[in-house]
């Protein structure tokens, strides 16, 4: 499934605030088995229609898949229609105000000290190319640089001289014991994603201050980072 966003998370997660449907949400991801639209009316004391209703809008919703399959283990003429079962999404669910993605820098980090092991090179050599190379695969991915940052939860706003500023750090609970590591792999991650958008017009900074993301997006030949 393609990567949701933030907004597409959010409605998920209010998608089982509806008791009905969190009492059918928590029977399905209790089962070690995709669960029918009998045994859960029939466990939960509900109709079969109500059952049935509310689990197809958790699907809908994004909160649970759905698979087809012949509880009788019959097969050919006559063996019946496949049964709809619900199960778990295999891909969780993150939900996080301010929006963050610690899966991304934990994911660059982890592919960088996996590298270094095997090369012997220094690790912080590494993380910047390895930064660089998965904010590069963002940019192609996304398009623009812009997409990329609203994207992994940036928040950009234009800065009143042809930039950006960044306002929200998605990496921001580690930044603050291991501040030298994460704006290490967040610069290289942004210098990546501008190279791999085919953006031109915009110079990737390190200018770290209070109250935004220590990297700023500049107008190219703008002023440089602030002291």
């Amino acid at each position: 499934m393609e990567s949701q966003s933030q907004a597409e998370k959010v409605a998920v997660v209010a998608s089982i605030n509806d008791p009905i449907r969190r009492s059918l949400f928590e029977f399905v991801s209790h089962s070690d088995q995709p669960v029918g639209r009998d045994a859960a009316a029939e466990a939960l004391g509900m109709a079969r229609s109500t059952a049935a209703f509310h689990l197809d809008k958790l699907v809908e919703e994004g909160a649970l898949d759905v698979e087809f399959k012949r509880l009788s283990g019959k097969t050919g003429p006559g063996s019946g229609r496949p049964a709809k079962l619900y199960c778990l999404r295999a891909a969780e669910i993150v939900v996080s105000i301010p929006e963050r993605h610690y899966e991304l820098v934990g994911s660059v980090l982890a592919a960088a000290i996996g590298e270094a092991d095997r090369t012997g090179e220094p690790v912080g050599e590494v993380l910047s190319r390895v930064s660089s190379d998965t904010g590069r695969q963002l940019g192609e991915q996304a398009g623009t640089l812009e997409a990329v940052l609203h994207q992994t939860g940036y928040d950009p706003q234009p800065d009143g001289e042809g930039g950006l500023v960044l306002l929200n750090c998605p990496f921001h609970r580690l930044v603050g014991n291991h501040p030298d590591v994460v704006c290490t792999a967040n610069l290289g991650l942004l210098q990546g994603a501008a190279a791999g958008s085919g953006d031109c017009t915009h110079d990737i900074l390190f200018d770290p201050g209070k109250g935004h993301c220590c990297v700023r997006i500049a107008a190219r030949n703008a002023q440089e980072p602030h002291s």
